[in-house]
Protein backbone atom coordinates (compact mmCIF):
# COMPACT_ATOMS: atom_id res chain seq x y z
CA UNK A 1 0.00 0.00 0.00
CA UNK A 2 3.10 2.35 0.95
CA UNK A 3 4.54 1.67 -2.45
CA UNK A 4 1.19 2.83 -4.46
CA UNK A 5 1.10 5.77 -2.44
CA UNK A 6 4.71 6.84 -3.64
CA UNK A 7 3.98 5.84 -6.94
CA UNK A 8 1.32 8.24 -7.18
CA UNK A 9 3.18 10.95 -5.52
CA UNK A 10 5.84 10.56 -7.86
CA UNK A 11 3.55 10.48 -10.55
CA UNK A 12 1.56 13.73 -9.29
CA UNK A 13 3.97 15.63 -8.13
CA UNK A 14 4.94 17.60 -11.63
CA UNK A 15 1.06 18.36 -11.67
CA UNK A 16 1.15 19.37 -7.90
CA UNK A 17 4.21 21.29 -8.66
CA UNK A 18 2.77 23.32 -11.23
CA UNK A 19 -0.47 24.56 -9.13
CA UNK A 20 1.60 24.97 -6.26
CA UNK A 21 3.60 27.47 -8.06
CA UNK A 22 0.73 29.10 -9.71
CA UNK A 23 -1.10 29.23 -6.35
CA UNK A 24 2.04 31.16 -5.09
CA UNK A 25 1.67 34.46 -6.70
CA UNK A 26 3.30 37.27 -5.54
CA UNK A 27 3.70 40.51 -7.22
CA UNK A 28 7.37 40.77 -7.03
CA UNK A 29 8.61 36.76 -6.56
CA UNK A 30 6.16 34.65 -8.87
CA UNK A 31 4.13 37.64 -10.57
CA UNK A 32 0.78 35.90 -12.35
CA UNK A 33 2.52 32.37 -10.64
CA UNK A 34 4.76 32.52 -14.03
CA UNK A 35 7.29 30.58 -12.18
CA UNK A 36 4.78 27.48 -12.75
CA UNK A 37 6.58 28.02 -16.75
CA UNK A 38 9.70 25.99 -15.51
CA UNK A 39 7.61 22.61 -14.71
CA UNK A 40 5.17 23.31 -17.91
CA UNK A 41 8.16 23.54 -20.23
CA UNK A 42 10.40 20.35 -18.12
CA UNK A 43 7.64 18.14 -18.27
CA UNK A 44 6.31 18.81 -21.61
CA UNK A 45 9.71 19.23 -23.52
CA UNK A 46 12.44 17.89 -21.79
CA UNK A 47 11.07 14.99 -19.34
CA UNK A 48 7.56 14.38 -21.12
CA UNK A 49 4.92 13.44 -18.42
CA UNK A 50 1.88 11.66 -19.92
CA UNK A 51 -1.19 13.53 -20.19
CA UNK A 52 0.83 16.80 -19.37
CA UNK A 53 0.39 18.87 -22.40
CA UNK A 54 -3.81 19.64 -21.91
CA UNK A 55 -2.88 20.26 -18.53
CA UNK A 56 0.01 22.91 -19.25
CA UNK A 57 -2.16 24.35 -22.17
CA UNK A 58 -4.65 25.01 -19.31
CA UNK A 59 -2.54 26.94 -16.54
CA UNK A 60 -0.68 28.27 -19.61
CA UNK A 61 -4.16 30.17 -20.34
CA UNK A 62 -4.49 30.67 -15.62
CA UNK A 63 -1.40 32.24 -16.40
CA UNK A 64 -2.58 34.79 -19.13
CA UNK A 65 -5.94 35.08 -17.09
CA UNK A 66 -3.78 36.36 -13.95
CA UNK A 67 -0.94 38.13 -16.47
CA UNK A 68 -4.24 40.24 -17.63
CA UNK A 69 -2.44 38.68 -21.32
CA UNK A 70 -5.03 37.55 -24.02
CA UNK A 71 -4.29 33.95 -24.93
CA UNK A 72 0.00 35.35 -24.74
CA UNK A 73 1.69 32.13 -22.66
CA UNK A 74 -0.68 29.59 -23.89
CA UNK A 75 -0.04 30.38 -27.59
CA UNK A 76 3.78 30.78 -26.66
CA UNK A 77 4.01 27.17 -25.28
CA UNK A 78 1.75 26.12 -28.33
CA UNK A 79 4.04 27.49 -31.04
CA UNK A 80 6.99 26.13 -28.75
CA UNK A 81 5.17 22.72 -28.95
CA UNK A 82 4.46 22.67 -32.55
CA UNK A 83 7.93 23.45 -33.41
CA UNK A 84 9.51 21.37 -31.43
CA UNK A 85 6.95 18.80 -32.84
CA UNK A 86 8.19 19.01 -35.94
CA UNK A 87 11.83 19.14 -35.93
CA UNK A 88 14.11 16.24 -35.19
CA UNK A 89 17.67 18.00 -35.21
CA UNK A 90 17.71 18.79 -31.44
CA UNK A 91 16.31 15.84 -28.40
CA UNK A 92 15.83 17.91 -25.73
CA UNK A 93 15.70 14.97 -23.29
CA UNK A 94 19.45 14.24 -24.12
CA UNK A 95 20.63 18.00 -23.75
CA UNK A 96 22.65 18.78 -20.59
CA UNK A 97 21.79 21.10 -17.79
CA UNK A 98 18.01 20.09 -17.98
CA UNK A 99 18.11 21.99 -21.40
CA UNK A 100 18.26 25.42 -19.47
CA UNK A 101 19.44 26.83 -22.72
CA UNK A 102 16.59 26.09 -24.87
CA UNK A 103 14.27 27.24 -21.75
CA UNK A 104 16.35 30.53 -21.02
CA UNK A 105 15.69 30.91 -25.63
CA UNK A 106 11.81 29.90 -25.06
CA UNK A 107 11.59 31.75 -22.27
CA UNK A 108 13.77 34.70 -22.92
CA UNK A 109 12.20 35.59 -25.97
CA UNK A 110 8.90 35.30 -25.01
CA UNK A 111 9.42 37.45 -22.05
CA UNK A 112 11.09 40.34 -24.60
CA UNK A 113 8.69 40.56 -26.82
CA UNK A 114 5.79 40.93 -23.77
CA UNK A 115 7.32 43.85 -22.55
CA UNK A 116 8.10 44.98 -26.27
CA UNK A 117 4.30 45.34 -26.47
CA UNK A 118 3.94 48.15 -23.73
CA UNK A 119 7.49 49.28 -24.19
CA UNK A 120 9.00 51.62 -21.71
CA UNK A 121 11.82 51.47 -18.81
CA UNK A 122 9.97 50.09 -16.56
CA UNK A 123 8.46 47.26 -18.33
CA UNK A 124 12.09 46.30 -19.58
CA UNK A 125 13.47 45.63 -16.24
CA UNK A 126 10.42 44.33 -15.13
CA UNK A 127 11.23 41.74 -17.91
CA UNK A 128 14.96 41.81 -17.29
CA UNK A 129 14.24 40.74 -13.69
CA UNK A 130 11.67 38.00 -14.13
CA UNK A 131 14.50 36.81 -16.97
CA UNK A 132 16.74 36.06 -14.66
CA UNK A 133 14.95 35.54 -11.53
CA UNK A 134 13.24 32.26 -13.56
CA UNK A 135 16.43 31.16 -15.02
CA UNK A 136 18.04 31.26 -12.07
CA UNK A 137 15.16 28.91 -10.53
CA UNK A 138 14.85 26.39 -13.78
CA UNK A 139 17.72 24.28 -12.30
CA UNK A 140 16.82 24.08 -8.76
CA UNK A 141 13.24 23.12 -9.67
CA UNK A 142 14.06 20.74 -12.81
CA UNK A 143 16.32 19.04 -10.17
CA UNK A 144 13.38 18.72 -7.49
CA UNK A 145 11.35 16.99 -9.98
CA UNK A 146 13.99 15.01 -11.19
CA UNK A 147 14.49 13.33 -7.88
CA UNK A 148 11.41 13.16 -6.48
CA UNK A 149 10.39 11.15 -10.04
CA UNK A 150 13.42 9.08 -9.51
CA UNK A 151 14.89 9.87 -13.12
CA UNK A 152 18.90 10.58 -11.47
Amino acid sequence: MKKQVLDFLRTAFPFICVIVLWRLSVAFWNPAGILAIIPIFYCSFVRPVPWFALFSVIFCFLIDYRFDTLFYWTAAYCLFYAINGFQNFIDLSRLDKNALNVFTVFFGLATFLLALFEFNVSNMMRAIWLFAWTTTLYFPITALIKRVGNDR
